[in-house]
């Protein structure tokens, strides 16, 4: 399906232009001749880019795109000013209320193209992101898992979540939370940098649930660091009277108070190098389940599991553990 692309400007010979141009670059292109019009295209039309001109009569550019931007339907869209030569300050302005970029008249045509497709390549990165770590989201995961097990490549799969993180939440506010959050995605990518492993991958699947593919030979390397980094950072996020006693006390749905530990890790590990999988799912399914035994320890601090089972071992499971 072609990327829709909303143009808006007050002369009719550039708005011909822009159409003709773009439309023999394979989009799909949307008008409107003047800033009001090209709001109101934006919230009804569903573009995937917007080029708004800067100088426009009842409603100009700059004014059109902080209306964009305070809508919720059409804040994440991106916009490119289009703009005179003589008007650069403007579009300097633009940039600082919200645009994505700016073009200056007259047009190189091959430019034009490029830039949007630019915008729509941004937009699309934005998109399959995390907002809070900035870490790829499910859509890449899953993507790269796909891609990962059709070229036949050895990986493994940790999945990485965040134990007693309500409780955090609860007692420290959604901010702390955050910054925990934020911590442990550091952390992961610390140690992906570290490792000999161009490949490595990070990901957010969301709330307190992470992912790391590495080739199979460094998943325990892997899980030990990450362990080890995180449980040398979490003290941080505590106050000077919790850190010392080495927990929270937080009331559960009755009121109850409760003692909730610091926070930890339970990672779950599956390998390409013990079994075949036909499909992303059942990789996850292996690591979740293998995450759920690593959690189910009582020591403290955190603790990883890794899938040992070979396909000629039936359910029985066997795990190693550090």
């Amino acid at each position: 399906m072609s990327a829709r692309v909303l143009v808006a400007d007050d002369d009719e010979d550039i708005r011909a232009y822009l159409e003709v141009t773009l439309q023999l670059a394979g989009f799909h292109v949307l008008l409107a001749a003047d800033g009001a019009e090209a709001v109101q295209a934006a919230r009804s039309g569903r573009p995937d880019v917007i080029l708004l001109d800067v100088m426009m009569p009842t409603l100009d550019g700059l004014d059109a795109l902080r209306q964009l931007r305070d809508d919720p339907r059409t804040g994440h869209l991106p916009v490119m000013l289009l703009t005179a030569r003589v008007q650069t300050d403007d579009a300097i302005c633009g940039l600082d209320a919200g645009a994505d970029d700016y073009l200056t008249k007259p047009f190189d045509p091959d430019e034009l193209v490029a830039r949007v497709r630019a915008a729509l390549r941004r937009a699309e990165t934005q998109r399959t992101r995390n907002p809070l770590t900035g870490l790829p989201g499910n859509e890449s995961i899953l993507a790269r898992l796909s891609r990962w097990l059709t070229r036949g490549a050895g990986f493994a799969l940790l999945y990485v979540d965040l134990d007693r993180f309500k409780p955090f939440n609860d007692h420290y506010g959604f901010l702390r939370g955050d910054d925990a959050l934020r911590g442990l995605a550091t952390v992961l990518q610390a140690v992906r940098d570290e490792l000999d492993d161009p490949e490595a991958f990070v990901g957010h699947v969301g709330g307190d649930d992470f992912v790391v593919l590495v080739r199979p030979e460094l998943a325990l390397t892997a899980a030990r660091r990450i362990c080890e980094r995180f449980d040398a950072f979490v003290p941080t996020l505590y106050d000077p009277d919790d850190r010392s006693a080495g927990s929270i006390e937080v009331p559960d749905r009755r009121g109850v108070p409760q003692r909730y530990e610091l926070l930890s890790l339970s990672i779950g590990i599956a390998s390409t190098e013990v079994r075949d999988f036909a499909h992303h799912g059942d990789m996850v399914a292996t690591a979740t389940e293998m995450k759920r035994y690593a959690k189910s320890r009582t020591a403290p601090g955190s603790d990883y599991a890794i899938d040992r089972r070979s396909p000629e071992d039936g359910v029985e499971m066997e795990v190693e553990l550090p």
